[in-house]
């Protein structure tokens, strides 16, 4: 579990590709690493992968198949910058929202506006997300908590970044059309499915006897 709070950005230093999926190697700020051990867990423009190699400033992560299809890791090379998160520890503040790791799929920015070193992004976001998300509500893009202000036509939602989360993480190199990772609220999608069961009738439980 994480909080959607970018605690650095990394940088993709190697890709090699596995048949199967493509292992991804990233270099990390001094200290990030401190404590994380393979097996753990690190949102990675807020999808979150577990390091089968850790060392002192980088670590290597799998990528499996599906991962790539519903994520911007697929488009992953040298150089590419990434948002880092390590997983929440209890007793911790939690300072944005609750966020899975679990990329609900890849979005697109529309639109960018600055506005006194503030931006507005505009981003089409997949159908579901925008079906359970509200104005004011949270969305994690690229891994990173953001409030809602508004949600328009065709799927797309617009947020607001202050300087500080333009500067601090790979949001503030976004342009119109690059694609972003997009996880819509658990409470939304939670509460979106006891709807929709509740409308045709069924007890939203398991059809297979589990």
């Amino acid at each position: 579990m994480f909080t959607g709070i970018v605690e650095a950005l990394g940088r993709v230093m190697e890709r090699r590709d596995l048949g199967s999926g493509t292992e991804v190697r990233i270099a990390t700020p001094p200290g990030f690493l401190a404590g994380v051990e393979p097996g753990a867990s690190i949102a990675v423009d807020g999808a979150c992968l577990t390091p089968v190699r850790v060392g002192e400033a980088d670590f290597t992560v799998q990528v499996v198949a599906s991962t790539l299809s519903r994520t911007v890791a697929g488009g992953y090379r040298p150089g590419s910058v990434v948002n880092l998160e390590r997983a929440i520890a209890i007793g911790e503040r939690l300072d944005g929202h609750f966020v899975q790791g679990h990329v609900d799929g890849v979005g697109q920015v529309t639109k960018i506006q600055d506005i006194d070193g503030s931006h507005i992004l505009e981003v089409q976001v997949p159908a579901p997300v925008h079906a359970h998300t509200i104005p004011r509500g949270s969305v994690a893009l690229n891994g990173v908590s953001l409030t809602v202000n508004r949600l328009a036509d065709d799927s797309r939602i617009e947020v607001s970044l202050i300087p500080h989360t333009w500067g601090a993480t790979n949001l503030g190199q976004l342009q119109p059309g690059d694609p972003v990772n997009v996880e819509g609220d658990l409470i939304g999608k939670y509460v979106g499915k006891l709807l929709r069961h509740k409308e045709d009738g069924t007890d939203g439980g398991s059809s297979d006897g589990l």
